[in-house]
Parts: structure tokens; C-alpha cells; sequence
């Protein structure tokens, strides 16, 4: 029962977030999934690595995906998320936390960057 409330909870605050809320989340999504690519790296986990760099790498495209170019900054997003997913490849490849440590770095100052954006915009 405390499964189907956490889902239904969940599936609530996603259908009813703003668009500025759900980018934040992807963000929070991200640096969760970076998070535990690395402790699959610490651990020697392969699977655990690839697949959570699978997920960062997913959130990433999608947020690449919804970028609007009629605003010059996306461009600059752009090239960031290009830069991070490549990061992130060379880092699924090698199993490399030190690349990983680098790309959560980016991922947690966007997020603090779009946190002072929306407190601004309020």
C-alpha cells in the first residue's frame, strides 16, 4: 500500500508541476543518477555504472530536446549539455568517477542556477 501512495504522490506532483518545476527536477534527476553511476564506479558495478549513465544521459537529451532557439542563451545550453553528454560517453566507457565527479559539478550548478531563476521570476 505505501508503494501505490508513494507513486500516486509522485505521479501527482509531476502532472501538476510548472514547466520551470519540471526542469528542476530533471536537474534533481540527473545529479541523482550521476550520483549513483559513481558509487557503481566505487563499487566495481558495472551495470549499476552504465545504467544510471544511461539516465543522466537520457535527462540530458531531453532537456537538449526542449532548449528554444529563438532565445540566443539556448544555444549556450546547447553546447553545455553537448559537452556533458560526451563526458558523459567517455566516462560510461572508462568507468571514470573523476569525469563523473566533474559532470555532477556542472549538473548541481545548473540546478542552483535555475533554483535563483525561478526564485527571481516569482
Amino acid at each position: 500500500m505505501p508503494i501505490n501512495a508513494a507513486t500516486a504522490y509522485q505521479n501527482n506532483k509531476v502532472s501538476t508541476a510548472s514547466p520551470a518545476e519540471l526542469t528542476l527536477m530533471l536537474y534533481d534527476g540527473a545529479i541523482k543518477y550521476c550520483n549513483i553511476a559513481i558509487i557503481g564506479v566505487e563499487e566495481k558495478d558495472i551495470n549499476k555504472s552504465n545504467t544510471n549513465i544511461i539516465k543522466t544521459e537520457k535527462i540530458i537529451d531531453y532537456l537538449r530536446s526542449t532548449l528554444d532557439f529563438k532565445y540566443s542563451v539556448a544555444e549556450d545550453f546547447d553546447k553545455v549539455y553537448e559537452y556533458i553528454n560526451e563526458r558523459l560517453i567517455t566516462a560510461n566507457i572508462n568507468k571514470d568517477k573523476a569525469i563523473l565527479e566533474e559532470i555532477l559539478g556542472y549538473l548541481r550548478d545548473m540546478r542552483d542556477t535555475w533554483k535563483e531563476v525561478m526564485k527571481h521570476a516569482k
